[in-house]
């Protein structure tokens, strides 16, 4: 029997993962230990795991060096990545909004943008060509996105938004919702049919205890 192989992403949604795993009978011992180890095993069940950037977590599962992964929708939403989406784990909350200075707050719709800033243009490019059908100028950014429009770079940011406390304390607020984002379970296409029984009770198995969560 072949390990399966499980990619997850950096950060706190591993944490979240390893709850998850482990009340559904996956050993993840390895896992939370402090080692510098890249590729950790639970040979029981013959599952390996591997920590990634976020964003390279689809293009992993996409490609078959994963079967399976955990990453945000976000993530999802930007990379495009031809693979299954076969759960939606609740956690990690939050939404991927528009937002800019308080005063543009119920004029979105006279709003005659020129320049967003985001960490994500992909997102924002499809945002603004097909739900809005404007064309905007997309800054890419990769740090404080809320400070765009502070100092003039760009009217408005596309940004994740999980309680808006920073945008608030910099006099932003959201202007529209573009979608609501959490951690995703996806699936290697090929996989899905050649593991289908290995990899259907993994999911059952989370999508069970999820629901025990409520």
């Amino acid at each position: 029997m072949r390990y399966l192989t499980i990619a997850l992403s950096k950060g706190r949604l591993t944490d979240m993962s390893v709850e998850i795993f482990e009340k559904i009978g996956i050993d993840c011992t390895e896992l939370k230990s402090s080692t510098r180890k890249l590729i950790l095993s639970d040979e029981k069940n013959k599952i390996k795991f591997f920590l990634a950037k976020p964003a390279d977590v689809p293009t992993y599962v996409e490609y078959g060096a994963a079967d399976i992964g955990i990453v945000g929708k976000d993530t999802l939403l930007e990379e495009g990545r031809n693979l299954y989406e076969v759960l939606d784990l609740g956690f990690a909350a939050c939404k991927m909004a528009l937002a800019g200075p308080a005063e543009l707050q119920g004029k979105i719709e006279e709003l005659n943008i020129k320049r967003v800033g985001t960490k994500y243009p992909n997102i924002t490019r499809n945002y603004f060509e097909k739900a809005r059908r404007e064309s905007v100028e997309i800054i890419k950014l990769n740090g404080s996105v809320e400070l765009a429009p502070l100092v003039g770079l760009s009217e408005v940011i596309v940004d994740l938004v999980e309680s808006g406390r920073t945008l608030k304390e910099n006099g932003l607020v959201v202007l529209d919702t573009i979608a609501d984002i959490s951690a995703r379970m996806v699936v290697n296409r090929v996989s899905m049919k050649m593991e289908n029984q290995r990899i259907q009770k993994i999911i059952d198995g989370v999508r069970e205890e999820l629901s025990a969560r409520g």
